[in-house]
């Protein structure tokens, strides 16, 4: 009977809580006699040797997962190879090896599967450990679930939550887009995440946009689709002719009144970054090394640069992405992710170890993709027709491609 341990790591995505439902139904299919437990708040609950046993009930009703975002068993952003953030938080003592110790309590707690269910970050730790795991003579399985709302991890071709984040931001916006009405010459900026890919922003404008067509405009009382339409997308793949985009946007908002951008949170980070450092403040990172986006606060950074630019009585910003990332999955992601699911508990009890993935080198098919092959920075690619055809749809000139990140 194999003892099978679930984790979930990184920001959330909206796939966590029925990536653990679908394994658990799989595994009812497959090993029904199989003992599950979870870790509790990722990486950290494994160091610590904080889990909890999943009892008869959760096997008995697993599809319940399927209608929660979130996860039931908790999150956190922890590396197992940053030594001295792991001894700073407490998790392992001075002198302890992050890898070691979470090896020993997997192994303490005779578990024979492990499923990391998390981003590049979550999966690439996961490779750490796996690593370690297989060198040290460790007889256990690790497979992963790739998720994460920015769509942006090698060689995935679609990680899981992504579609649902989208199509939730684009119903953030609608309620938010009303706010036009409040004042004259009225700048919102709609922040979207995405530390360096674009394609969330990109994907929630689109979706957006295609909901603005079944609605019912009336011009004759100032509601007219111009006022509610997206007029910029910002994306860090594209290099932001600030100057050239403040000239067609003031435009804009002498015809509209309004100014909608989609701007996604990685669009001018290096620039803010920039700035930050060379008036000494410093720039919060967390264990990653990757800058702390909420204290960078792109939105109010270009806010504060567009205000006057655009001649703006009001400006509003607004972040989607807790809304979005927060979300159960709407139907297209919840098959993908039980399709995913399914493939990773049949990679597990078959000690196949990597990452369950459409994998864009074996032809978009689903596979045990190694870990060694999985990193982040997967960059937007902005030549997607569906991509220039929303560039084109609300006037923006394309641009030329940024420079790798």
């Amino acid at each position: 009977m194999p003892k099978i341990a679930f984790l979930t790591a990184g920001g959330l995505a909206p796939c966590l809580s029925s990536s653990i439902g679908g394994l658990i139904e799989k595994y009812n299919e497959l090993a029904p006699d199989a003992e599950l437990v979870g870790y509790l708040n990722g990486y950290q609950g494994l160091l610590l040797g904080r889990s909890m046993p999943f009892p008869a009930s959760v096997k008995e009703n697993a599809s319940i997962l399927y209608k929660f975002g979130g996860s039931p068993i908790g999150n956190s952003r922890v590396k197992l190879t940053n030594v001295a953030d792991c001894v700073k938080r407490g998790l392992v003592k001075e002198g302890e090896e992050p890898l070691k110790v979470a090896a020993d309590r997997l192994k303490s707690d005779g578990i024979d599967i492990l499923h990391t269910i998390g981003g590049d970050d979550t999966n690439t730790t996961a490779a750490d450990l796996a690593k370690y795991l297989q060198d040290n003579g460790y007889d256990l399985t690790v497979v992963g679930m790739p998720k994460t709302v920015d769509n942006d991890v090698f060689p995935i071709v679609q990680t899981l939550g992504a579609w649902t984040a989208a199509e939730q931001g684009a119903l953030f916006f609608e309620n938010i887009a009303n706010e036009n009405t409040t004042s004259s010459r009225h700048l919102i900026i709609h922040e979207v995440m995405g530390r360096h890919c674009g394609w969330l922003t990109g994907a929630t404008a689109e979706a957006y946009r295609k909901r603005l067509d079944n609605w019912e405009f009336f011009p004759e009382m100032r509601l007219s689709r111009g006022c509610w339409d997206v007029h910029a997308v910002w994306v860090p793949e594209i290099d932001l002719d600030l100057d050239a985009e403040v000239a067609r946007l003031d435009a804009v908002m002498d015809e509209h009144d309004c100014v909608n951008i989609f701007l996604s949170e990685g669009a001018g980070m290096d620039a803010i970054v920039r700035e930050k450092e060379a008036a000494g403040e410093e720039v919060l990172r967390d264990a990653f090394g990757h800058a702390r986006l909420d204290e960078l606060n792109p939105g109010q950074w270009f806010a504060s640069q567009l205000k006057e630019k655009l001649n703006a009585d009001k400006v509003l910003v607004q972040k989607s992405g807790y809304f979005g990332r927060s979300a159960a999955p709407n139907a297209q992601d919840l098959d993908l992710i039980k399709k995913s699911a399914f493939a990773g508990a049949e990679y597990a009890l078959n000690s196949q170890s990597g990452v369950a993935g459409l994998d864009e080198d074996n032809g978009g098919k689903m596979s045990c993709i190694e870990f060694p092959r999985i990193k982040g920075g997967k960059p937007f690619d902005t030549d997607l027709p569906w991509f220039e055809e929303l560039l084109g749809g609300i006037g923006q000139a394309k641009g030329a491609k940024a420079a790798a990140h």
